[in-house]
Order: structure tokens, then C-alpha cells, then sequence
């Protein structure tokens, strides 16, 4: 694992276990690598619950429970479906905040409204409003998945910070 994630899932860490909370994972696109990267970090099994990787829509209805009208009307490149995937990562799971990943590494399967390295991420917090965004990130698709793992730990970072 490069320095940079190793420093930042070391913080992710530390920032959920201060607060009693573990973390869930839900991933498509960057298929298990949060999860990875928080469980390469000795100690993680204090913070991290589980990982879910849904790949396929059906995976994601059957596993998350995202809705197939969700998934029909805005496709598993969206904030609707990442968002119902962060919030099904917490109803199925121990966790009390979760981060959800679903985009277009390529170099297949861009449309021309959602271009390869469009990137949906979202962040679930018990109590609190789910949080979503999208982000275009540039390179081949190593580069395209390794920074939507960077985006998704620095948003758990974030969801944590801004509530203290």
C-alpha cells in the first residue's frame, strides 16, 4: 500500500475508534479496495464491521438494498444509488458509519453524461443526513479507482470532524 492511504486510513481510524463508532464499506467500482486498505492497518478489527462489495445492481439490491427503481431511473452511477448503498451498508450491518463508492474506471462503459472517471461516493452516519457527491477524476484505471479510495477515506474523515 503507497504512504499516502496508509497515513490516511491510520487517521480514519483513529477519528472512528475516538469515537466508538466502527465502519462499513460499500464498493463497486473500487471493488474491496477501502476495505483492503482499512484492513492492511493492524489493529482495524477495533473499528472496521465490514466491507460489502457490490458490483452488479443485483448485488447491490440483494446485499444493500437499493432500490431497483433507484437503479433503473438513475443508474449505479449516481448519488440516489450510493447514497441507498451507504445507508444499506449501516441497516446491514453493526457499523454506525459507512462510505459507499460506485463509478466508471474504464476504460469502458462511459456514457456521454457520466465520462470514464465520473466517481459517486457517499458517507452514512447514524443520526445524521447521508452525504453524497460526485467527482471526476483523471488517469488510467488504477489512477481513476486509487483516488475514489483517497475521496472515500477523507469523507469519513470529514462526516466525523464536522459533527464533533
Amino acid at each position: 500500500m503507497d504512504a499516502e492511504l496508509e497515513v490516511l486510513a491510520v487517521q480514519v481510524g483513529r477519528a472512528v475508534q475516538r469515537h466508538g463508532m466502527m465502519l462499513a464499506t460499500a464498493e463497486s467500482c473500487t471493488g474491496g479496495w477501502v476495505a483492503q486498505v482499512v484492513t492492511a492497518i493492524a489493529g482495524s478489527s477495533q473499528w472496521f464491521e465490514r466491507g460489502f462489495v457490490t458490483y452488479s445492481n443485483l448485488a447491490k439490491q440483494e446485499m444493500l438494498g437499493v432500490q431497483a427503481d433507484t437503479l433503473q431511473r438513475y443508474g449505479a452511477v449516481s448519488e440516489p444509488t450510493v447514497c441507498g448503498m451507504a445507508e444499506g451498508a449501516l441497516k446491514y450491518s453493526q457499523a454506525q458509519i459507512s462510505v459507499a463508492v460506485s463509478g466508471i474506471a474504464g476504460p469502458g462503459g462511459a456514457a456521454v453524461d457520466k465520462p470514464v472517471g465520473t466517481v459517486c461516493l457517499a458517507w452514512a452516519r447514524l443520526d445524521h443526513v447521508t452525504r453524497s457527491s460526485t467527482m471526476h477524476f483523471l488517469g488510467d484505471r488504477e489512477a481513476v479507482r486509487h483516488a475514489a479510495v483517497m475521496a472515500a477515506l477523507r469523507g469519513v474523515l470529514e462526516m466525523i470532524q464536522d459533527s464533533d
